[in-house]
């Protein structure tokens, strides 16, 4: 993948087409203000030697956002104030995971330490829901969309038309919400606004990243993910199952995948928000450790 400039602002792609553990960046010319540093650790050092980094913000506080946060520690972080308290402490960053389990937070704490470059954070200022700035050659609102994390933010760039939507990267896979403070029903919501801000391009974290013609159904299919898995968990509990059967039946995944600790806490952190989803509507039963429709 190539960058590309929307006047001052630059699509920065990720490697392997910012697939995670990656994501793609953006970079505002002029105001040196970097969007989640998380794309290509050679190339954001060649950009903060050779053009000069000023700031850097975050969309959100997932690990494949700030994965070299640590090479701008010295500057000014602005992201939403209901996302930062995982970045100031590595166990709140493991709590807000809900990793109840000693395998996998000894398993992460590592991972966060070597592959992200993990270190406690606190942010200089707040991003918030309608906010303007003038970043001197361009304007960008900042737009709340919670439901992928409870801060998730996107930014609009008024001049060019440019929608950075971060983390409703529109990509097959479908959304996220497997987080403790995720939310099925408000990551819906956030998608349909932001499928209603006008635009003439569409910026995304993940994989495809630059959409230059209006996604349209790209957005119907993205949230037909949430339902299809809904319904495959539904067919599921047709008879009574535990969270380990439910869990190896791979509805999110697919199929087994490696590294199995990893998919394995990925699968059960979706299935888990589904199953409260119906708990709230009055659908689950549950008899001891096992689950099932009423």
């Amino acid at each position: 993948m190539e960058e590309k400039n929307f006047g001052p602002v630059r699509f920065i792609p990720g490697v392997n087409q910012g697939r995670y553990p990656c994501c793609h960046s953006v970079y505002i010319e002029g105001a040196g203000v970097l969007i989640d540093p998380a794309s290509d650790r050679d190339r954001l050092k060649r950009l903060r030697d050779e053009e000069g980094v000023g700031a850097v913000w975050l969309s959100h506080w997932h690990e494949d956002h700030i994965a070299h946060l640590d090479l701008f520690e010295d500057l000014p972080l602005l992201m939403a104030a209901a996302d930062a308290p995982p970045l100031a402490d590595l166990e709140t960053f493991l709590d807000w995971y809900d990793m109840d389990h000693d395998q996998y937070r000894d398993t992460w704490r590592e991972i966060m330490l070597k592959n992200f470059h993990f270190r406690p954070r606190r942010p200089s200022g707040f991003l918030e829901d309608g906010q303007v700035r003038d970043l001197g050659g361009v304007t960008v609102e900042v737009k709340a969309a919670p439901g992928h994390t409870p801060g998730s933010l996107a930014f609009l760039f008024r001049e060019p038309g440019v929608l950075c939507l971060a983390d409703y990267d529109l990509t097959p896979f479908g959304p996220w919400y497997g987080d403790r403070y995720s939310s099925i029903d408000d990551t819906i919501a956030s998608a349909k606004r932001l499928r209603q801000i006008p635009a003439k391009v569409w910026l995304t974290g993940h994989e495809t990243g630059v959409f230059e013609q209006n996604p349209g159904e790209l957005w119907d299919k993205y949230l037909a993910v949430i339902d299809t898995r809904q319904e495959k968990l539904e067919d599921f509990l047709a008879e009574p199952r535990t969270m380990e059967e439910i869990s190896e039946a791979w509805i999110v995944y697919g199929r087994p995948r490696e590294p199995k600790d990893f998919y394995w806490f990925a699968e059960k952190a979706i299935i888990k928000k589904h199953l409260q989803r119906l708990d709230e509507q009055g659908r689950l039963a549950r008899d001891g450790e096992r689950f099932a429709l009423q």
